[in-house]
């Protein structure tokens, strides 16, 4: 059995606004094993971003994490000052961002910019030396040397994306966070960044938390998988399991809305809308969308539970 290389538990994260408070994390629980994939799926709004942002100490005002632990090889990251988790960040945990355009300097050369994220974590290294590790980088993405000298706007949507994997991995990190790499790519792209992304994981030993909407490309990256709904995790299983077995209501019909080669021009949606998460239903918030609930679903919130082994679900059908 893996050790546990990173563990959140009770994770609560709020956005305040004049309505009220925006509950966009609600006591997440998790761990990631050494050399895991571990994917995050749900409807936008679930809170999949926020969750990887708060894992990195990155959630901005009016956002603030409310209660929790995160826990990095043995070091609670809820501990450090700023300055200590931002040296944390990208040599132990690593992100790969949704946007790359908006992640990338645009009047600064790839070059500089890899060579910004050494030397900011103390690198000590001569140019010649620079220049060497940048063209090791940009060649274990699968980018050409010249790209080097290249500013971002002269890059393709997926060369981009691949140069902020090669900025993520640039320290080493036992950890990679990549949010959604593949938004706004062509499908072709896509699989190139998660080959890439594969690929990098292997050379370094290191360990995957992906975040993505599309259930389909997540669940062929990933190990295991955990379906987030209104900020809650509902549940988390093994990929083929939560495929072939899916526990809870939510996921059933996720994966049920996924296009099928065996039911061509047929689409199958999620009737209703996710709630707001600054008002949401007593109980379960899921019932109110949800075909299989009863009167305990409306006053009771359901606790995730070990219906089978190694797979965890929040339903009071399975209570």
């Amino acid at each position: 059995m893996k050790a546990d290389v990173l563990r959140v538990q009770g994770l609560v994260v709020h956005y305040h606004t004049t309505l009220g408070a925006v509950k966009a994390a609600d006591n997440l629980t998790f761990s990631l094993k050494a050399d895991e994939r571990l994917g995050f799926a749900g409807e936008s709004g679930s809170g999949k971003s926020t969750m990887a942002l708060a894992i990195l100490r990155m959630i901005k005002p009016p956002g603030r994490i409310e209660a929790g632990e995160i826990w990095l090889d043995g070091l609670n990251l809820m501990t450090l000052s700023e300055e200590e988790m931002r040296q944390v960040r990208l040599a132990r945990i690593a992100l790969v961002p949704q946007g790359s355009m908006n992640s990338l300097n645009p009047v600064i050369r790839i070059q500089e910019q890899i060579a910004d994220a050494l030397t900011d974590h103390g690198a000590r290294m001569a140019k010649r030396q620079v220049e060497e590790r940048v063209r090791d980088l940009l060649q274990s993405v699968g980018l050409r040397p010249e790209v080097a000298t290249m500013f971002p706007h002269e890059l393709s949507g997926g060369m981009k994306q691949r140069a902020c994997i090669a900025i993520a991995i640039s320290l080493r990190p036992k950890v990679i966070i990549a949010d959604e790499p593949t938004s706004a790519l062509d499908v072709v792209v896509q699989k190139q960044v998660m080959e890439t992304l594969a690929r990098v994981q292997k050379d370094l030993e290191a360990s995957v938390i992906l975040v993505g909407h599309d259930m389909g490309l997540v669940a062929q990256f990933v190990d295991r998988l955990g379906v987030m709904y209104a900020g809650k995790l509902v549940e988390v299983s093994p990929v083929r399991d939560i495929f072939t077995k899916p526990l809870h209501p939510y996921t059933q019909m996720l994966i049920a809305s996924l296009p099928s080669l065996e039911q061509k021009g047929t689409f199958q949606g999620i009737p209703g809308l996710p709630p707001l998460l600054r008002d949401l239903p007593p109980g379960c918030a899921f019932h109110p969308r949800c075909p299989y609930a009863f009167d305990r679903c409306q006053t009771e919130e359901p606790l995730s539970r070990e219906a089978r082994p190694n797979c965890w679900a929040a339903c009071h059908l399975l209570s």
